[in-house]
C-alpha cells in the first residue's frame, strides 16, 4: 500500500507486516465427511472419523450406471422408467428385494398429499413383503355391448391389441398358497411410466 508521500523504506515494512498477519490469518479447513455404519446398522454422515463416533467406515455407493437402452433408444436409468418393460423389471426387482424405497421410486407422488402418502407407504410395504408369483398387464378393452356376432361368410376381424392400463402382480399371502392381487395403474409423466393405487 504506497500513498503519496509516502517514505520509500515503510513500504517494505508495510509488506512484512501484512505477510506476518497473514500468517496467523485462521485457516479455511476443508473437512472431509466420513460415511459411517454403527453397529445398530444406522448409516451416519459426519466430519469426525468414524471409529470416534464408535462406528465404521462405509464406501460411498457406486455411481448410478445406465442400464441398456430402452425401446426409445435413450440409455434408462433407475427411478425413471422409459418403458413398460423397464417399469416392470423395477416393480419385480423391488418385490424380489422386499426394498419399499425402490418401489415407492417408481410410483407417482405428484400432487398427494403428506397423510395419504403415508398410507401409500404402509401399502406398498405390504406388497414388497409378499412373494411374488407374476406379473399381468391390465389392457383396456373396448365396451361390450353383450350381442354375439352374426354367423357370416366374412373372415374375422382382427384382433386389436389395447395397451396397458395397469400391471396386476400375482402374489401369495406371506408362506400360504393364499392368493392376493395388487392392481397398479399407470401413468405417463415428464416422458417416464409410473405407477399408482
Amino acid at each position: 500500500m504506497y500513498a503519496p508521500g509516502m517514505a520509500p523504506a515503510v513500504r517494505p515494512l508495510l509488506c512484512l507486516l501484512l505477510l506476518v498477519a497473514a500468517s496467523f490469518a485462521p485457516r479455511i479447513a476443508h473437512a472431509q465427511i466420513h460415511r459411517c455404519v454403527t453397529g445398530e446398522g444406522q448409516e451416519i454422515y459426519t466430519d469426525r472419523r468414524c471409529v470416534d463416533v464408535g462406528a465404521t467406515e462405509q464406501a460411498p455407493p457406486p455411481l448410478q450406471q445406465p442400464r441398456a437402452l430402452g425401446a426409445t433408444g435413450v440409455r434408462v436409468y433407475r427411478g425413471c422408467s422409459h418403458s413398460l418393460q423397464d417399469l416392470v423389471f423395477e416393480i419385480q426387482s423391488a418385490v424380489d428385494a422386499n426394498d419399499v424405497n425402490r418401489l415407492a421410486g417408481v410410483y407417482h407422488w405428484v400432487g398427494m398429499s403428506q397423510g395419504a402418502s403415508v398410507g401409500v407407504m404402509d401399502r406398498l410395504d405390504a406388497i414388497v413383503r409378499r412373494p411374488l408369483v407374476d406379473i399381468v398387464p391390465v389392457s383396456g378393452a373396448p365396451p361390450d355391448d353383450g350381442a354375439l356376432p352374426a354367423a357370416t361368410d366374412q373372415p374375422a376381424p382382427p384382433v386389436v391389441r389395447h395397451a396397458p392400463v395397469g400391471v396386476r402382480l400375482e402374489q401369495t399371502l406371506g408362506d400360504s398358497a393364499t392368493p392376493a392381487s395388487t392392481v397398479f395403474g399407470l401413468r405417463r409423466y415428464l416422458g417416464c411410466w409410473w405407477i399408482s393405487l
